[in-house]
């Protein structure tokens, strides 16, 4: 029994003397692309809070009372800046936060958004602001935002460095092999015929990255709404250039693109993802998964059948 009761506090005495688990850091992610970069680096270091979830509008979003409690008791906030989140500000000041924010986008070179790329006649009635916010669209900027990411973590659990910088290379190299992939299967394709309708204006950065022309009759934001002569336009040009590949994104109401197609003869050649991931069980759970899902979409209407 003595010996018992003493290997019994020994092992007690020994448990204590270890440091205690360390809780995981609390991150609150504005939306989906943003929430799966962080768990890819952060792994089991990271407890993620996601406010807009798969399918989900970063544009239009209004924030919950429920966001302003995940906010209160996170560690460390995570948002995409160049003015995609107009509401973060706001949803900081009301709950409270005092910690830290890091701003993925931080380090990008910020392409123009539509009001700088085109003067327009109609008023859309709100600010997109000067830049284009989709970065994430080009792994390239992808890679810009998991050093960032991995910046934010490290500030904020300096503890957990060594597994985190083993995440983030890890991760890096799985962007290298992406952003390879999307350049090999565009390769083939002629330059010319790289030609794809969208919903809105979320492609920038894929076009300057990989070479894609992009069209759409919406600008950046979604809170935009096409003027009659901007449809029309699209249409005159849908049909001069005989453009076959349409694509209906997933955070966006395809009502538009179907009218677009009835008047030009075009075919919607399915959905893709833009703004926001699928659910776990889609094609676009993960931002790879989205990038490898909408380059088979996009190559698929491109290339001729033989």
């Amino acid at each position: 029994m003595k010996r018992t009761f003493a290997a019994s506090l020994a092992t007690a005495l020994a448990l204590f003397a270890l440091p205690a688990l360390a809780e995981p850091v609390k991150v609150v992610a504005t939306f989906t692309i943003l929430g799966d970069m962080v768990r890819q680096i952060g792994g089991d270091e990271v407890a993620v809070t996601t406010l807009v979830g798969p399918d989900g509008d970063a544009h239009v979003y209004e924030p919950t009372p429920a966001d302003a409690r995940a906010l209160g008791s996170a560690n460390l906030v995570v948002a995409n800046g160049l003015g995609m989140e107009g509401w973060i500000d706001r949803l900081v000041k009301t709950s409270g936060y005092k910690g830290p924010v890091t701003v993925t986008s931080t380090g990008v070179k910020p392409i123009a958004g539509e009001e700088e790329e085109h003067d327009h006649d109609h008023d859309h009635g709100h600010d997109h602001g000067a830049h284009d916010p989709h970065a994430w669209q080009s792994v390239a900027n992808a890679k810009i935002y998991a050093d960032n990411i991995l910046k934010g973590l490290v500030a904020a659990a300096p503890d957990k460095a060594a597994a985190l910088r083993t995440n983030h290379a890890a991760y890096r190299a799985k962007l290298d092999a992406v952003d390879a992939e999307i350049k090999a299967a565009l390769k083939p394709i002629p330059r010319k015929d790289r030609k794809i309708v969208t919903s809105h204006d979320a492609f920038g950065y894929y076009a300057k990255a990989y070479g894609v022309t992009f069209l759409a009759p919406v600008g950046v934001s979604t809170e935009a709404e096409a003027s009659a002569g901007d449809i029309a336009k699209l249409i005159r040009q849908i049909k001069k250039e005989k453009i076959k590949a349409v694509f209906v994104e997933s955070i966006a109401d395809p009502r538009l693109l179907e009218q677009i197609t009835r008047e030009t003869g075009a075919r919607i050649g399915g959905r893709v993802y833009s703004d926001a991931l699928s659910a776990a069980d889609g094609p676009a759970a993960t931002y790879i998964d989205m990038m490898r899902y909408n380059l088979g979409q996009f190559t698929k209407a491109l290339t001729p059948a033989s």
